[in-house]
């Protein structure tokens, strides 16, 4: 269900990596917008009525035969449309310009100079000011359509901005959307704010007030059944449907054993004690260890947990009279990669972290009222519910839990070992004041023994390894430098007080789009 209240920007995905980003700035500045496939847009257009139309980037060649394209009507409709990258080209090629495969590379950092003022670039600077920007294309636009004006230059792009500012058409040949345009998002400010006059209006408040209309208009006086993992996805999917239907809402928590030290305390508590949301605990630990006991294949483990996780939900779920809804915390993310113009990784990547799906037999309706949401969205909203800030602000913590954070063969004392390493791991991070700083930090321990001197004694003990990345939304990360005297208390701390384990290492890799795990 989309939205109805609020003006909306259509973004249309050539399928570029970074598509996303330009959702998450447009909803920074107070503009609601989706992502549709380029080739589901035609279908879907009259009915979303969008204000004004993004193309983004891709990975093809615009103007050759097998090119994506966007409909031919999006220009005919007396819109605003912005080309990004490929979008500009596609842009082109359509409207009766020209591109060429493979000329004048650009990728990386560039200045780009205004040669005109135009609203688009209003605020950047005047007629010989230049900005720095993200390039990254292999094509080479030759001839811009008719109408259109050049608006900025690049060294490898006389293209770099163009527009038609009579039917308010335009087109950049860099990424604005990404944090290396400094000044990108003052760009796409502009084209929505002031050349498509839109107001900005889309709060979590707003969010909040017209989803508990929606699921009190899909469920009626039906009964849900929610699968609260913990996390925060499911744990603010509950509080708002609770908040829409009250005891309607049966919330099931099923406790693998593999959940960080004492999550199943402060989870049961939050929700049963302090929400005093209808919560059934099923404490499964010895039947989740037991079904993984000699099991060393991370994919196997996964299917293991996933049908172990479904067997357990499915039969608390045959208990609850009248069921007929579960809600899941399937977030936007989810939904674009599951559409995907390009046949993207949602399928390999998200077995990292789900360890179930809806089985088919169960034959419930979905409630999902956070689909529209990008991660750092359901925190605001969390925090909007009332949510604590701690409780919101936690680490990313995927399904399978620890699990896949043991390589190699599952115990009850490599468990116990790591909840208690990873606990102490998150401590000293939080002394430091620096958990807020990073987007996900954890422990792995390895399947791997040293020996070590400790004391007078020599020992011959597990590894353990520490991670901590930084993000703004789990889409791609970066390791996380952290100061040495913290990393070294921390590391200190664990061969200190965690038995079995005689030295620690710090990964220092970067990640890709989408691969925040370690295993």
């Amino acid at each position: 269900m989309t939205q109805t209240r609020h003006d909306r920007v259509l973004i249309v995905d050539f399928g570029s990596q970074v598509t996303q980003l330009i959702a998450r700035r447009l909803r920074e500045s107070g503009v609601y917008c989706e992502i549709h496939a380029f080739d589901k847009t035609d279908a879907m257009l009259d009915a979303f009525a969008p204000k004004a139309i993004i193309l983004s980037g891709g990975p093809q060649t615009a103007g050759e035969t097998a090119s994506p394209a966007a409909p031919r009507r999006i220009f005919d409709l007396g819109v605003p449309v912005l080309g990004i990258c490929y979008g500009e080209m596609t842009l082109c090629a359509q409207l009766g310009g020209a591109v060429e495969a493979g000329h004048d590379r650009e990728f990386g950092r560039a200045e780009i100079r205004i040669e005109r003022v135009s609203p688009l670039l209003d605020g950047l600077g005047v007629v010989g000011d230049t900005q720095t920007v993200w390039m990254s294309h292999g094509d080479k636009i030759t001839a811009i359509p008719h109408g259109f004006e050049v608006i900025a230059t690049s060294q490898g792009s006389p293209y770099a901005v163009i527009g038609d500012e009579a039917r308010r058409i335009y087109g950049v040949q860099f990424h604005p959307e990404v944090m290396h345009t400094p000044r990108g998002a003052t760009i796409l400010r502009n084209f929505t704010h002031q050349i498509a006059g839109l107001t900005g209006d889309w709060t979590m408040a707003s969010f909040r007030a017209e989803s508990i209309a929606r699921i009190r208009a899909q469920v009626g006086r039906g009964r849900v059944i929610c699968g609260l993992s913990g996390g925060v996805d499911s744990s603010v999917a509950a509080v708002l449907i609770h908040e829409a239907i009250g005891d309607q809402l049966t919330c099931v928590f099923v406790d693998t054993g593999l959940l960080r030290l004492d999550e199943a305390t402060q989870v049961v508590t939050l929700f049963r004690d302090h929400y005093n949301i209808p919560l059934i605990h099923v404490e499964a630990g010895e039947q989740f260890l037991g079904a993984l006991a000699g099991v060393s294949d991370p994919e196997t483990k996964r299917k293991i947990i996933g049908k172990t996780f479904i067997d357990i939900f499915e039969r608390e779920a045959s208990r609850i009279e009248g069921v007929a809804f579960l809600a899941q915390g399937t977030l936007y993310p989810d939904v674009i990669e599951s559409v995907s113009p390009t046949g993207g990784p949602s399928a390999v990547i998200k077995s990292h972290h789900n360890v179930g799906g809806l089985p088919d037999m169960m034959k419930l309706k979905l409630v999902e009222p956070l689909r529209e949401l990008f991660k750092d969205e359901v925190r605001k909203l969390g925090i909007e519910l009332g949510l604590p800030a701690p409780f919101v602000g936690r680490h990313p913590f995927p399904g399978p839990g620890l699990a896949i954070r043991i390589p190699g063969n599952i115990t009850p004392a490599a468990v116990a070992t790591l909840q208690q390493a990873d606990a102490l791991f998150l401590d000293e991070i939080r002394k430091a004041g620096l958990y807020d700083k990073i987007w996900q930090a954890f422990a792995v321990l390895l399947p791997v023994k040293t020996v070590g001197v400790m004391g007078d004694a020599r020992t011959y003990e597990n590894v353990l390894a520490l991670r901590a990345v930084t993000s703004t939304d789990g889409m791609t990360a970066d390791v996380f430098e952290f100061p040495w005297d913290v990393l070294t208390r921390a590391a200190t701390r664990v061969v200190n007080e965690v038995r079995g384990v005689n030295r620690v290492v710090y990964d220092v890799t970067s990640k890709p789009p989408g691969t925040i795990e370690w295993e």
